[in-house]
């Protein structure tokens, strides 16, 4: 088995998708809105609530820009784990709508143990117009490549001052069963005889579920709770998170329209590391 480099560059089919009210509300759910207090954070939660207009989490369109993306050779898939993910507005997400998206191979890094492969999506609405784009990259354990197409350079460091806000919000135990309603039906996050097999001691979280949940306490403080200020948000998973674990969110403040953050389990591990976010209204 083996990668195969020259499917760098190389764009999958385009891939059409239209949305509901009810997926939107679902994903809100599903990544811990209203947990602890049902009359928070109605406007994600809710569509017929009294003066409260129902708006969309920002990052539910990493999950409305995935792709079928082009063949990168093979490989064994028990191998795979999601590494990063970056997703980049530009417009506010609509309740419902229709978009078409396609993924682009963008590079294949060799690294100690593995492989990182990085692909972007672009998604437009049903005039054309620049909707998301999404940028993820996954590790292949045991699989090496030679390339010139290298993912570029991080140059990431925490502050050495405190954080500016830290918000820590709760999971269910549940969590991932809610999740897995959006799509990811991996039994990893369902089955404990599977995650087991895999080394855990029961089923964990969704990557996708803790990078919403991250999504959320970057927009109720460091884009003081509007949508239409949340531009950006990037990080890398680096750890576990199992359901029911409270997740602390540090941010801090680099200027008018940057942050940076990390994402830690209660036991201070860190879950999303070298984590970025741009403050300001989608372009």
């Amino acid at each position: 088995m083996a990668l195969d480099l020259s499917s760098i560059g190389r764009e999958g089919p385009v891939h059409e998708r239209s949305w509901s009210s009810k997926d939107a509300l679902l994903y809100a759910v599903g990544v811990g809105a209203g947990l602890g207090d049902p009359s928070q954070e109605l406007q994600f939660t809710t569509e017929n609530s009294h003066g409260v207009e129902q708006q969309v989490l920002p990052t539910f369109g990493v999950l409305l820009a995935q792709a079928p993306g082009p063949g990168i050779g093979e490989f064994n898939r028990a191998m795979l784990v999601h590494a990063e993910q970056e997703i980049r507005l530009h417009r506010v997400l609509p309740v419902e709508g229709t978009l078409r998206a396609q993924a682009r191979v963008e590079s294949m890094e060799g690294k100690r143990s593995g492989a990182l492969v990085t692909t972007s999506s672009s998604a437009v609405d049903a005039d054309g117009a620049p909707l998301i784009t999404t940028r993820s990259s996954i590790f292949i354990r045991g699989e090496q490549v030679e390339s010139d197409h290298k993912a570029p350079a991080d140059d990431w460091a925490e502050p050495d001052r405190a954080p500016d806000w830290e918000v820590t919000l709760e999971t269910r135990p549940e969590q991932a069963l809610l999740y897995r309603l959006n799509g990811d039906r991996n039994p990893l996050h369902s089955d404990p005889a599977f995650a087991a097999r895999a080394g855990f001691e029961r089923p964990i979280l969704h990557g996708l579920c803790t990078y919403g949940i991250t999504g959320r306490a970057l927009l109720m403080s460091a884009m003081n709770g509007d949508v239409g200020s949340f531009r950006a948000m990037s990080g890398r998973f680096s750890s576990p998170v199992l359901p029911g674990d409270a997740l602390t969110v540090r941010i801090w403040r680099q200027d008018a329209e940057n942050v940076v953050f990390r994402t830690l389990r209660g036991d201070g591990t860190v879950v999303i590391d070298r984590g970025r976010a741009e403050v300001g209204a989608p372009r």
